[in-house]
């Protein structure tokens, strides 16, 4: 059977290889300082003095090219994403490097021009080593082949999200069904369009391809053999019924690896997706969360009361300036105030600034935010798009209601429609809401039911998950996204 790479196997090769070449663009760093003077010579005791610059710059390559998400199968789908994370990455590198420098370094014994050589020449060997992995790695040879068991709804959701995240990583050669009637028949999967879980089975996309159903589950050995298959994804959200559990232990036995729909969903998309969960429930949900840890809530906790102090005191001069401004422009209160939820259902009151009309709620009904909401006022579309309507939050932060990283905290009204129509909706009170968030930074906003099940899906990958590093990673996210205006 020929043999392929599986996903997680890639993100191995590139991250050694990206290793490899820091490590290489790092000491032609060092090379070009130790040529610079005439009282260094390029040797192992000069590089052992320098040891702790190789391992830092190669330290921050390597964080600044994961949050960036250079190791994420979507986020670096093609080159010129790719190319755009480089250069992010890069410039993280050297501004980290150059804070370090001027702050903790003496200047006797790195000069800062190093970070230069190292990050262009890093930047166009990286490049370089990427687009050619990338064309290998799309190339039908190193595909990796795939066969779906069930060709039902979550068969079909988890071939188009294949085909719109991992078509260069994932080639599907078919499915396998037990329906008699869908034997030896073509299922249709748009590649564009929204997901299945949001359309209905009916996304109406422009661009799909077709894949036969070419057997039951008694014939998946025969085709998975016949077509060299090392991969079978099950997508049967309920009951198994004996025939198919009997080919899936002959596929143990073959040692062909056997994926769940919803753990290899979660990979490709950042979100659990609760509508093809079925009897799997209690593998896609959270059983906890990481803020039962004694560790992640203290440090969580620290974090939160550090960053909140910062911001305070770096938002407070401009304050009056900004307060000013906003009430010359719509005269009325500076903060506005909403009722929230939090962990545990437990009901606080959330502050902004104010950026919309006053009295913006007709006779006091909630009413969600809208794109383009004529309520806003115009100096409150520059605040949201910085986000600086929600500096206030700090406060909430500090008193211990919210922290800097969670799912966005509901209204209660809101809450008890979600609850009733989305479910799993409850789960995002397991976790303390947040300023930033997974689902902020993947979809942003919800205006309606069908946005709220969306975000629902990337917040519980969130509980699921929840760790220090994903929320640094958010946090750094969410900074781009004030950097590039997107905040709404």
């Amino acid at each position: 059977m020929r043999h392929s790479v599986r996903l997680s196997d890639r993100k191995i090769i590139l991250l050694v290889v990206d290793l490899f070449i820091i490590l290489i663009t790092t000491l032609f760093g060092l090379w070009i300082h130790a040529r610079g003077f005439t009282t260094l010579t390029f040797n192992i005791p000069y590089l052992i003095d320098q040891i702790g610059w190789l391992i830092l710059l190669s330290a921050l390559w390597l964080i600044s090219a994961y949050i960036n998400g250079l190791y994420d199968p979507v986020r670096s789908a093609t080159l010129d994403k790719i190319i755009m994370r480089l250069i992010q990455s890069g410039t993280i590198v050297m501004v980290g490097y150059l804070l370090i420098f001027f702050y903790a370094a003496p200047k006797v014994i790195l000069p800062r021009g190093i970070v230069v050589y190292q990050v262009i020449s890093g930047f166009v060997l990286i490049s370089l080593w990427r687009i050619l992995f990338y064309y290998l790695s799309g190339s039908s040879r190193f595909k990796r082949k795939i066969l779906i068991i069930g060709a039902g709804w979550s068969g079909k959701t988890i071939a188009q999200a294949i085909l719109k995240y991992a078509s260069q990583q994932y080639q599907i050669v078919g499915f396998i069904d037990d329906d008699p009637a869908l034997i030896k028949q073509l299922i249709d999967i748009p590649i564009s369009g929204e997901d299945y879980s949001l359309d209905n089975l009916n996304p109406d996309a422009k661009d799909s391809q077709k894949f036969l159903v070419l057997g039951t589950s008694q014939e998946l050995i025969s085709n998975i053999v016949k077509l060299e298959v090392p991969e079978v994804i099950l997508a049967i959200t309920n009951d198994i019924n004996t025939a198919t559990f009997r080919s899936l232990m002959d596929c143990k036995e073959l040692a062909i690896d056997i994926t769940l729909m919803t753990e290899l969903y979660e990979k490709l998309t950042g979100r659990i997706p609760v509508e093809h969960i079925g009897d799997n429930w209690f593998v896609s949900l959270p059983m906890d969360s990481a803020e039962t840890s004694l560790f992640y809530a203290y440090v969580s906790r620290l974090f939160d009361i550090v960053s909140a102090t910062i911001g305070l005191s770096i938002l407070l001069p401009f304050f009056p300036i900004i307060a000013l401004i906003m009430y010359l422009d719509s005269p009325g209160p500076i903060f506005y105030s909403q009722e929230r939820v939090g962990k545990g259902g437990k009901k606080f009151h959330l502050h902004k600034l104010r950026t919309m009309v006053p009295n913006a709620e007709v006779r006091g009904i909630a009413q969600r935010a809208q794109q383009d909401d004529p309520r806003i006022t115009r100096v409150g579309r520059w605040l949201r798009k910085f986000r600086l309507d929600e500096m206030p939050q700090l406060i909430n932060i500090l008193k211990g209601e919210m922290s800097a990283v969670g799912p966005r905290p509901e209204r209660p009204s809101h809450l008890v429609e979600l609850d009733e129509k989305v479910p799993f909706h409850r789960l995002r009170n397991a976790v303390k809401p947040g300023m930033a968030g997974w689902a902020v930074v993947n979809f942003g906003y919800i205006d309606d039911l069908e946005s709220a099940k969306l975000r629902l899906q990337y917040d519980l990958y969130y509980v699921k998950h929840q760790s220090l590093m994903l929320d640094i990673i958010i946090l750094f996210r969410t900074f781009g996204q004030v950097i590039m205006l997107k905040g709404r």
